[in-house]
Order: C-alpha cells, then sequence, then structure tokens
C-alpha cells in the first residue's frame, strides 16, 4: 500500500509558510545578538579607564581630608564627567554630572562656602563638562556603530567573494586556511576557490601582484570568472587560459601594465582519484605525508594576464597520483617568507615533514598556529589549501 502524500500546504502572497515566522525570528534573534555582541565589543575599554573615575573620586576626598576644612577640594571633580563618557554612554554620563554637583555643593556646604562665587562657577563648569562629555559619548557609541557596520560588510564582501571552504567536495576532503595581512579589512590580495563541476572538482589558488582595494578588485574578478567558466570549459589548461585573457583585460582597463596574478589550477577526477594540475607561475604544490614533503613539478608558464608575452604553446598540465594517507597542499607565498625576528623564512617543508598525521584538517590547523608563532604578526596575506581523496 502506498504510503499517504502530505498534501500541499498554500500560502498567500506575503505570508509566511508554516513554522517560516519561527525560523525567521530565530534568524532574527541571532543577527540582534550577534550587532549586540559585536557593539560591546567595539565599546569595549581597557580597565584602567573603567577606573579612573573610581580614582579621581578617591583622590579629591582624600584631598579633601588634608586640606583646612575651610578649602573645598570638590573643584577637581569637575572633569568627572568627561572621564566617564569614555567608558560609559551619554545616560550614565548625565547621572555622573548630578552626582558630581550634587558632592561637589556637600564638600562646599561642609566648609560653609555653598554660595561663594568660585563654587557657582564651579558648579557651573562641572555642568558643561557634562555636556560636553555627553556628546563625547554618544559620538564614541556612533564611531563604533559605524566600525560595527564596516566589519560586518567587510566580513559579508569576504564570505561573497571568498565562500568558506567545504569539508567535503565532490571526492575530496579539503581544509583552508586565509589571513589577510590587514586583520581589519577581511579579505587581501590571495584567492582560492572550490567547486564541483561535471569535469570533476575544480580548485583554485592565486596570488595578486600589488595590495590594497585594487588587488580585492582583481580577486573579485578572477574568481567571478573561475567560478562561470570552471562549469563550461572542459579542459583545464583552457580554463587557465580563459582566466589569463581575464586578468589582461583588467589590467588594460585599468592602465596597469604590471598586472598580473600567480595561480595554481587543480582538477580532481572522482573516478580515478588522479590530481591534473596547471601551474601559472605560481608555487609548486605540496604532496604531504606522514615524515615526507614532496613539491609537484609542473610544467612552467607565465602568471595569469602575462600569458601574450609566451613564446610558444601554453605549457599542459600535470597528473598527480596521490599515495594512501598523502594529501596535496596549496599555498601563497604569504606562508614560506614570513620571517620571525631574525629575519628567517618559515621553513614549511622541515615543519610539515615532523607531522605524523597529514589529513586536510590537520594540515591546516598545524599551519595556522605554526607560522603564526613563527612569524608573530604577519606582513602578507596567507592562503592555503590543503586535499585528499576520500
Amino acid at each position: 500500500m502506498p504510503a499517504p502524500t502530505a498534501a500541499p500546504v498554500r500560502v498567500a502572497p506575503g505570508e509566511a509558510a508554516p513554522g517560516q515566522h519561527g525560523q525567521h525570528g530565530q534568524h532574527g534573534r541571532q543577527a540582534t545578538a550577534r550587532w549586540e555582541a559585536a557593539m560591546a565589543e567595539a565599546l569595549r575599554t581597557p580597565t584602567w579607564v573603567r577606573v579612573m573615575p573610581i580614582l579621581l573620586l578617591v583622590a579629591d576626598l582624600a584631598l579633601e581630608e588634608s586640606v583646612p576644612r575651610s578649602v573645598a577640594a570638590g573643584f577637581l571633580l569637575t572633569v568627572l564627567p568627561v572621564v566617564v563618557a569614555f567608558s560609559a554612554g551619554p545616560a550614565v554620563v548625565a547621572g555622573a554630572t548630578v552626582l558630581t554637583v550634587g558632592l561637589q555643593a556637600l564638600l562646599a556646604l561642609r566648609a560653609g562656602h555653598l554660595y561663594e562665587q568660585h563654587h557657582l562657577w564651579t558648579y557651573l563648569g562641572t555642568v558643561l563638562a557634562g555636556v560636553m562629555g555627553a556628546g563625547l559619548a554618544r559620538q564614541r557609541r556612533c564611531q563604533a556603530r559605524d566600525l560595527v557596520r564596516m566589519r560586518a560588510v567587510a566580513d559579508t564582501l569576504q564570505h561573497t567573494v571568498l565562500h568558506p571552504v567545504p569539508a567535503r567536495v565532490g571526492g575530496l576532503r579539503a581544509a583552508g586556511l586565509y589571513r589577510p595581512a590587514e586583520a581589519d579589512v577581511g579579505i587581501g590580495g590571495d584567492l582560492y576557490d572550490v567547486c564541483e563541476t561535471r569535469y570533476g572538482t575544480r580548485i583554485l589558488l592565486g596570488d595578486v601582484r600589488g595590495k590594497g582595494l585594487e588587488a580585492v578588485r582583481t580577486v573579485a574578478d578572477v574568481v567571478g570568472a573561475f567560478r562561470i567558466a570552471a562549469h563550461e570549459t572542459a579542459d583545464l589548461g583552457e580554463l587557465a587560459a580563459q582566466l589569463d585573457r581575464q586578468v589582461r583585460r583588467a589590467a588594460e582597463d585599468r592602465g596597469d601594465g604590471e598586472l598580473f596574478v600567480t595561480a595554481v589550477l587543480v582538477q580532481h577526477d572522482r573516478s580515478t582519484g588522479r590530481f591534473e594540475l596547471v601551474n601559472r607561475g605560481h608555487l609548486d604544490p605540496l604532496v604531504v605525508g606522514p615524515g615526507t614533503v614532496a613539491a609537484v613539478r609542473c610544467a612552467e608558464d607565465l602568471p595569469l594576464g602575462l600569458g601574450h608575452l609566451a613564446v610558444g604553446p601554453a605549457a599542459g598540465s600535470t597528473a598527480v597520483s596521490l599515495p594512501a594517507g598523502h594529501s596535496l597542499l596549496l599555498h601563497t607565498d604569504g606562508v614560506t617568507e614570513a620571517r620571525d625576528g631574525d629575519g628567517e623564512f618559515y621553513p614549511l617543508a622541515a615543519r610539515l615533514g615532523t607531522l605524523p598525521i597529514t589529513d586536510p584538517d590537520t594540515l591546516v590547523a598545524f599551519l595556522a598556529q605554526d607560522v603564526r608563532r613563527h612569524a608573530g604578526a604577519l606582513t602578507d596575506d596567507v592562503a592555503v589549501l590543503a586535499l585528499r581523496a576520500h
């Protein structure tokens, strides 16, 4: 007997399907929580800044006890609202202003000078400091909001241009590491992409000459062109040629005769387990196994954007079969050119040769920590992809 079929649910235009309100509400709450957490982080101030108002108050009261009763030291508290503004919002600054004026009045009353002219000017000065402090606090919050918004835009840009590396794609296990030299920007001049096509799983990793917004623009152009051509071009060499022409057109449009992109393209055939590689002026990929590291020597060719300068036909692709337990590692020069305090480059092959386990996740996790340990602050973008057939 056939299983009963559920009747379709009809939804009026503009009306959410059953359960959709709950999903939208949950996503909305999560977005709100992320925004609030980001705002709290942007507004976070050092402990010494938060403690300053208390220290100022304690210092003033101590001075009050050390001077004759006829002298009121409350004038020191005039700057208190401004100090509070560096760690609190306008409402707290307003409350601190009221409390400060009240404390100043009490200290003046204690000295018998409540209505004397210089005390009245002190009260007025404190109120003015409170007004300016409230404005300062409001401006600080506006700047924090703009900072959070810009970081959100940068994060969205990164995930739009550079998709997260899937843990499994086609017949591959994969892991990736991406760290722009300017961490706040979110994306730099290195690029990568991994996609499943009818020709197999295709991978791109590259490095744009130059830095800044123009490099980011080139990254977006190349990755966008790859995502289209990878599904429409059967031959991996022709795919590289199409990307070469794309970079060349971009260079001509911008009047930049020195624009180029070093890149390595990889195709994995799930049925045979073989990798096909085309290297356009990039660093040699590495085959990494337990205690072993070997470079894949591909046919040499010019970087993307400079193919028109080549003499003769383009170099062909290189086929590689990985032994069991080995992974293919692609990387940019941000890894190999990371220097320590003595100016020594990061010894990539030597360090990878010490690993007893070389699955993609282990390789990427190791490099994420070891390169940073070697070089400290990064001065160049870092991109790494580790691949293994499963």
